[in-house]
């Protein structure tokens, strides 16, 4: 299955979850998109509930179904919790760890900042946005990509970020500290569900 790439905001009214992550699809309207959107209530099955949590994961951090699996299968055979290590390998994703750090607002607009090569990792340029960033390694914006609008703009709406990443504005620098608790990701998500998901 390929990338969804169409609006963000109907995907999370589908799944009645913020895949933004700031509510701001929920705000108007809390329900799903279409005519009969308000009216949907339907029970749904254990299956169903498994492959939303799955869906509303994969759509949140913006891979494909292939990149997904390939990602779980590998938390799968880490030592510990697989639901956890799958939240640890996917904040690691150097696109992920761009968004984290304030560079932009969205993974969307993450992923394109290092597909065009404006994001150097440990003073190498790196432009895979799939990149496994190691704690401790440093995250800097390239020299002549400093000035970027979208870049600047992104740093200045940023009010905090979390406590796994930190960034110096001034230096255009920052460092990946270590791999999330997951107390501090979103709650949002029932990561036990998607194990069992694929593990049927």
């Amino acid at each position: 299955m390929a990338r969804y790439t169409g609006p963000a905001y109907k995907k999370s009214r589908r799944l009645g979850f913020s895949t933004l992550e700031n509510g701001k699809e929920l705000a108007r309207r809390p329900y799903a998109p279409g005519q009969h959107g308000m009216d949907r209530k339907k029970k749904m099955s254990e299956y169903g509930t498994q492959l939303q949590e799955k869906q509303k994961m994969r759509f949140m951090y913006g891979l494909t179904e292939k990149q997904f699996r390939r990602t779980f299968d590998k938390a799968s055979k880490m030592d510990g919790i697989a639901g956890e290590n799958f939240f640890k390998l996917l904040e690691s994703r150097l696109d992920n760890v761009v968004y984290r750090m304030g560079l932009s607002t969205t993974r969307r607009g993450a992923r394109q900042l290092v597909n065009h090569g404006h994001i150097l990792v440990n003073g190498s340029k790196v432009d895979i946005p799939s990149y496994s960033v190691k704690p401790g390694s440093t995250i800097s914006v390239k020299e002549g990509s400093m000035e970027h609008p979208a870049v600047k703009a992104s740093l200045e709406a940023t009010a905090t970020r979390p406590a796994f990443v930190d960034f110096d504005v001034k230096k255009m620098s920052g460092t990946y500290i270590r791999f999330p608790e997951r107390s501090e990701l979103t709650a949002e998500i029932d990561e036990s569900m998607i194990v069992e998901f694929y593990n049927r």
